[in-house]
């Protein structure tokens, strides 16, 4: 009979302590132990693709998965941006390379940019991703003293520096590592009015091409080469693609020499970024009065007609500091500030085939402060386009 009483209260207690554990197995003390066999190793499914990798969600655990350039932690992607940005004055100096054209120095008022950009995804595929892009941009200067008697910078005052254009990007993941992307851009830049413009004169073209490889979701890099007017004339440079997280606040993100910027995550809603950009634009500028060309004694160069056109080469590196803020869901802030160093603003004869400069400018130091408004194409916002799937 103690027997049975004292069997039974083991078990009590045992059964006890399953219920309290939930899925928890125990092994009774009064039994003995007993090896289990080996089991294998266990098999882990590989990791899902960052959020940034894809808009798509039934992406997510599927056996293949291919690499993009974006790791964790960046930025949000900007469908649409509003840009304004603002110099106060600073001083202007140009040197004439012609003997019948006089030097200029003065203050420029203000400098002022005011930039619309949007980017709409065609084709949003794991192995395949298609962006249209287009662009406005008005650059405004207002001189002292004007009009300032110096043809150059009265025109440009007149009549602003525009830009409009048109991009494709191609973003192409190979695999679960390499990546390429492809990108071609046509602009119309320079002094036109809707009455005057001539595609042919105005037209300028640009494209990339880099190649890399996604090591992790925090780590990417790529090489390849540009074409375009970054450093004031059309030209290739290499260029150096890498994006990096470092933990869960820092990062860094370049593509060399173009950009370079550290990256702190304050919060999913807010990053701040420093660094610096360099930044080239190819105006052409329409003449209202021929200029020609002399030599130091007064003479017309031989052989050498009349400008009636000038290319405007601006190069301007800007050491920076940006701050972006989610306002509301896919509403973000942009604002920045920092120094601007003008490189070059030099004008060259568009009309010869020698490309002669003719004025050589340099532009103060000045700060510089940006204002911006984006928005970021969330997953609704591109189901409404039917992009994704």
């Amino acid at each position: 009979m103690s027997f049975t009483l004292t069997f039974r209260a083991q078990l009590g207690r045992k059964v006890a302590f399953i219920g309290f554990g939930g899925m928890l197995l125990t092994v009774p003390p009064a039994v003995a132990q007993v090896t289990p066999p080996a089991s294998p190793t266990p098999v882990f499914p590989a990791p899902a693709p960052a959020p940034t990798d894809t808009l798509a969600a039934d992406q997510v655990g599927r056996d293949q998965e291919f690499a993009t350039p974006s790791v964790v932690n960046q930025g949000p992607s900007k469908g649409i941006i509003f840009h304004y940005e603002r110099m106060p004055r600073f001083g202007v100096a140009s040197t004439a390379k012609v003997a019948n054209l006089p030097n200029y120095s003065a203050d420029a008022e203000k400098n002022a940019r005011l930039i619309f950009k949007g980017y709409v995804p065609m084709l949003n595929r794991p192995h395949l991703k298609l962006i249209l892009g287009f662009n406005y941009e008005r650059e405004e200067f207002e001189f002292h003293n004007a009009p300032t008697t110096y043809e150059l910078y009265d025109n440009i005052e007149d009549k602003g520096l525009k830009t409009v254009g048109a991009q494709l990007a191609v973003i192409r993941p190979v695999n679960a590592v390499n990546w390429y992307i492809f990108r071609i851009k046509g602009e119309l830049s320079g002094d036109y009015t809707s009455s005057e413009l001539n595609v042919k004169d105005y037209l300028r073209v640009s494209s990339e091409f880099l190649y890399g490889w996604k090591r992790s979701p925090e780590f990417s890099w790529g090489v390849g080469v540009q074409f375009g007017y970054t450093f004031g004339r059309f030209s290739p440079y290499p260029a150096i693609l890498y994006n990096r997280t470092f933990n869960s606040r820092w990062g860094l993100e370049a593509i060399f020499p173009a950009r370079v910027a550290a990256r702190y995550n304050v919060s999913p809603r807010s990053i701040l970024t420093a660094g610096y950009t360099v930044d080239g634009y190819n105006y052409i500028i329409k003449l209202r009065d021929p200029l020609e060309r002399r030599l130091g004694n007064g003479q017309l160069e031989p052989g050498i007609k009349p400008l009636r056109t000038l290319e405007l080469r601006e190069t301007e590196v800007k050491l920076r500091g940006r701050w972006e803020r989610e306002l509301y869901d896919f509403i973000w802030l942009g604002v920045e500030g920092g120094y601007r160093y003008n490189y070059a603003f030099d004008a060259f004869d568009r009309t010869n085939k020698d490309r002669e400069k003719i004025i050589d400018s340099q532009f103060d130091w000045a700060p510089y402060a940006s204002l911006e408004i984006f928005i970021v194409p969330t997953k609704g916002l591109l189901g409404l386009f039917g992009v994704g799937r």
